[in-house]
């Protein structure tokens, strides 16, 4: 259950009424074609509409903020819960009002919702014209071609080889400071309620040197962190023998042997200290104690980490299938504070509501949360999604009312445990890389610690991109504030 990091140390289907949205920005070079793409869900939704933005700009295409303008609307879709489809199923309902006032402009579906549905899309419904699955991007020009010959086009082919590696990815709503990295693509847990193995195929690294070359563009051009993405980035590992598509014929890359994450995120971080390193998803059955001293040794990969529970019982964790049980959570995150101390970042993702999960077992998840203390999480309601394992297997048995309720004391007790968290950081100074102003006001500016949290201060003479000191003298449940120090 991915979803995106925000600054208010929670995140829920209460709190949070439509999944997160990023469009394209207005690029005019001239040309006569003009794309406008919108993004809902996970960051690799996102860093997949950057690459796609490249793949239409080397066609001819600029983009354009207002899908009103645009001649090509692509909406890069998230099929994780029930909300975020019908959510896009308004948006395209929209785009197809627009259609009929502008009768030359097609409307395609890209990603997870697009690999899940297809022809239903395109036949049944008919609200779109181009069905494109997250493999098929390189496709998309010849299938642009198809719609504007007056023919309906899919691809939803998944790939064991596709990684994008050769494809320099556009930086769509960049703040022009950090930016993501896809390391990956694909999964092979076979989590009972999700449904991404099945919309984004199997697992597949790409050539490190690639990646480490991306890190050493964005860092020459003013970038100043990285995250680097995957749907578990622990099971990253790449040989010189892996035969992918996109791989970079550098030379370098056949001097190595294998790379593992750990082996990974050391190479990244060595592009240059002023580069900060972050990562994200990290599954608890891989994260290994040779990530966690790599970490340590340098001092500007960030001290936080992403690692979701899901559940607390391991019962329940058994019929998610996601092949570790309570204790030995318990014992990686003993193991993440032994190596890098409780100054440590730690979220979460839960998930309220599981088929037959009893008020004993909703009870071990709320224990699991003060025992972690984790400083924020992504909470949601069970969602049962058509076509995965738990769908085909078990029963939707909690009724709404009871999810709703254990949701709810989740989140109060997260909240709780996120403001106590950072009434601990109050009077310590924390090294924050600047992103920009404050939501509040252009009087103050924002960034975040090596912990991932948000940290206030007033503007003074700082810029963004600057790393600052600052001595943090009050909080919010999701907020640090503070001035910055010498």
């Amino acid at each position: 259950m991915e979803n995106v990091i925000s600054d208010i140390g929670i995140i829920s289907e209460k709190d949070k009424v439509t999944p997160e949205v990023r469009k394209s920005t207005t690029k005019n070079t001239g040309s006569k074609k003009r794309l406008y793409v919108e993004s809902y869900g996970c960051q690799m939704n996102f860093s997949d509409s950057e690459i796609v933005t490249s793949i239409l700009e080397k066609d001819g295409y600029d983009t354009t903020s207002e899908s009103t303008d645009a001649d090509l609307i692509l909406i890069n879709t998230c099929s994780i819960r029930d909300k975020a489809e019908q959510t896009v199923r308004k948006r395209l309902s929209f785009f197809n009002s627009l259609k009929r006032k502008k009768p030359n402009m097609t409307v395609g579906v890209l990603g997870c919702m697009a690999e899940r549905l297809k022809s239903k899309l395109l036949e049944e419904e008919k609200i779109v014209d181009l069905v494109v699955g997250p493999d098929a991007y390189r496709d998309l020009p010849n299938l642009v071609s198809q719609v504007e010959s007056g023919q309906k086009a899919v691809n939803t082919f998944l790939s064991r080889e596709e990684t994008y590696a050769d494809i320099s990815p556009v930086r769509l709503n960049s703040n022009g400071v950090t930016a993501f990295i896809s390391i990956m693509r694909g999964c092979d847990n076979m989590c009972s309620f999700c449904v991404v193995p099945f919309t984004r195929g199997r697992e597949r690294s790409r050539d490190p040197h690639s990646i480490v070359d991306e890190a050493k563009d964005l860092f020459e051009r003013g970038f100043k962190e990285v995250t680097l993405l995957g749907q578990n980035v622990d099971s990253y590992k790449w040989s010189p023998n892996s035969d992918i598509k996109g791989k970079t014929q550098n030379e370098k890359s056949e001097d190595v042997g294998i790379v593992n994450f750990a082996n990974l995120l050391e190479m990244v971080a060595q592009v240059d200290a002023d580069l900060r390193v972050r990562f994200s998803t990290s599954h608890p059955k891989d994260i290994t104690d040779e990530v966690l001293y790599t970490i340590k040794q340098y001092e500007n990969i960030c001290n936080y980490i992403h690692l979701p529970a899901q559940s607390g019982n391991s019962r329940i964790l058994g019929m998610m299938n996601r092949t570790y049980t309570r204790e030995w959570y318990i014992q990686r995150i003993d193991a993440i504070r032994s190596i890098l101390g409780e100054e440590c970042g730690i979220s979460s993702d839960m998930i309220a509501g599981f088929c037959t999960e009893t008020e004993e077992e909703h009870r071990e998840t709320v224990s699991l949360m003060e025992y972690v203390q984790y400083d924020f999480s992504y909470m949601f309601m069970y969602s049962e999604r058509p076509g995965t394992l738990a769908e085909k297997k078990y029963k939707d048995d909690i009724p709404e009312e009871v999810k709703k309720r254990r949701l709810t004391e989740i989140i109060d007790k997260q909240r709780e445990i996120s403001h106590n968290s950072n009434k601990r950081d109050i009077d310590k100074i924390h090294k924050v890389l600047i992103e920009g102003f404050s939501k509040k006001s252009q009087e103050d500016l924002q960034g975040r610690n090596s912990a991932n949290k948000v940290v206030v201060f007033p503007r003074g003479k700082h810029q963004k991109g600057d790393y600052v000191n600052v001595l943090v003298h009050d909080c919010t449940g999701g907020t640090l504030i503070g001035k910055v120090v010498e």
